[in-house]
């Protein structure tokens, strides 16, 4: 279960301290005799033999993260929100609320998150309009008090107040916000002087030490540290998933908090923990700072964040995909339909194409254009590497603006909800489009599918229809079986299908077997 951290809680975090770290060092270096060796001081009292490099590495061993912490610490603070009980939008309320038959959504959001409620907790009466205190963290980005936190700690906040390290309260107002990489800007006015951090220009690498600061539980200026664990971590939380993992402890509360490199730069802000039972268990997320960077900046320019609008519905290319249509490669993002008045749709971009690159630089998956994509202002052109066909081709086009109400998404799971492939031997039974009602002109429906036939383990139901079996349409279960056939005598592992099912449509490639 992923939960956003943006409640309270107690931290652990287990710190070796500066007379284990020289045991270790000593450890390490017995048995190594044909080495060059130096005495050495152990904790014990008795001189132990290690390298001289050995030991000139123990010395430059930093004794803890005291002077790091000493200096990035003023500079975060705990963001203390109030939220209209009634307001449903509230992203903090959506995304913690939990179905029970014994207890309401409030009384399961009161417990797990120690949220106060001035009624309506422990069976008291409910009153209508109440409001609910929540809190997270942040930190400033700048003397003259702007501040990164959550998009979730804050939205649809009533009032936003911060505390210092010092003690000192500040009201806040908040700038702008952008629920797709759930980042947001807010500003303390009255004062230039405030601490502030500033975000890493390097990209942290697996292994580097990392010390988070945040509000856990209300405890706020609370620290921790740990190593980076993984990174391009995507946990299903949108279109642009691109998180750093951290071993650090982060609970909730420290939702919106730094973390930061041994140089006191911000290489993520923490946003949601992988949590089982509630409290961390070691795995948290950050928005690397290289996204919180360029979002902060529309954020604090414009208010809002516009993304460049490729117009495509897309979904990764997986090994079966790849042999069906002839790549080398599982790489890049075929596109399931151009969606009409596009820019790919008026570019010429066609169901099947395979976008392999942009601007030169290779796309991984459909998650990966995605992310590309969004990261260009509207208006800017792109040259797009295409496979069609059997061939490669480069394409120009403008980008649009994404519409707020739409997000380019890179769907992971091939076959959730979709369907593909026809014949017998697949295990389904087709009839033409035009025969069943509402299934419109176009393609064969599938009528009944075998469960234990490979196109049902790859999603397919009935009621989908095939438009379209290895990249020619088709009208009835006849042309299916032929392309099908031809597919098979040209050694072809699996068959390309395009399917039209209730919730989109898409490609899936069928085994044939």
């Amino acid at each position: 279960m992923n939960d956003r951290v943006n409640s309270d809680i107690t931290t652990s975090g287990k710190i070796l301290r500066p007379r284990r770290l020289a045991l270790l060092g000593t450890v390490a270096a017995l048995g190594m005799a044909a080495l060059a060796i130096a005495p050495v001081a152990s904790p014990f009292g008795i001189t132990s033999l290690i390298a001289p490099a050995q030991a000139a590495e123990a010395a430059a061993t930093p004794p803890g993260f005291g002077d790091l912490v000493s200096k990035v610490k003023p500079a975060v603070i705990s963001v203390r929100v109030k939220i209209d009980q009634d307001n449903d939008k509230s992203a903090m309320l959506q995304q913690n609320r939990m179905d029970s038959d014994e207890d309401t959504p409030f009384d399961q959001f009161s417990r797990q998150f120690g949220f106060r409620f001035p009624g309506g907790a422990n069976g008291m009466p409910r009153q209508r309009h109440q409001m609910i205190t929540g809190e997270g963290s942040g930190f400033f980005i700048s003397a003259d008090g702007y501040a990164v936190t959550n998009n979730h700690v804050v939205d649809h906040a009533q009032s936003v107040q911060v505390t210092m390290d010092d003690g000192t309260t500040y009201t806040a107002k908040v700038v702008g916000t952008d629920p797709k990489t759930d980042l947001a800007l807010i500003k303390v006015d009255g004062k230039k002087d405030f601490p502030f951090v500033k975000f890493s220009d390097q990209k942290p690498r697996i292994g580097d030490w990392v010390v988070a600061v945040g509000n856990p539980f209300g405890l706020g200026g609370t620290v921790t540290a740990g190593i980076v664990s993984a990174s391009g971590r995507d946990i299903g939380n949108g279109p642009y998933d691109d998180f750093i993992q951290i071993d650090a402890p982060i609970n909730k509360g420290n939702s919106g908090g730094p973390a930061f490199d041994m140089n006191g730069n911000v290489i993520g802000v923490n946003t949601a923990i992988f949590s089982p039972s509630g409290g961390s268990v070691g795995i948290g997320f950050d928005i690397p700072a290289s996204t919180a960077k360029l979002v902060v900046a529309q954020l604090k320019d414009k208010g809002a964040v516009t993304r460049g609008w490729l117009g495509v519905q897309v979904q990764p290319v997986t090994s079966d995909i790849a042999d069906s249509l002839g790549l080398r490669e599982a790489r890049g993002a075929i596109v399931d339909n151009p969606q009409d008045g596009s820019p790919a749709a008026k570019a010429g971009i066609e169901a099947g194409d395979v976008i392999t690159a942009v601007n030169g630089t290779p796309i991984k998956d459909s998650r990966d254009l995605a992310r590309t994509i969004a990261g260009l202002a509207p208006g800017t052109s792109v040259k797009l590497d295409v496979f069609r066909k059997g061939g490669s081709k480069t394409m120009t086009l403008a980008l649009g603006e994404l519409p707020n109400e739409r997000q380019a998404k890179g769907n992971a799971e091939e076959g959730r909800g979709q369907p593909g492939a026809g014949t017998p031997r697949l295990g389904l039974s087709l009839a033409p489009a035009g025969d069943v009602q509402g299934a419109g002109q176009n393609g064969v429906v599938v009528t009944d599918v075998d469960p234990q036939g490979p196109a049902a383990e790859r999603g397919i139901r009935t009621g989908d229809v095939i438009l379209n079996v290895g990249g020619k349409a088709v009208s009835n279960a006849g042309e299916v079986r032929s392309e099908l056939a031809q597919a098979k005598s040209s050694g072809k592992r699996s068959v390309l299908l395009q399917v039209r099912s209730a919730e989109a449509t898409r490609f899936v490639a069928v085994p044939l077997a």
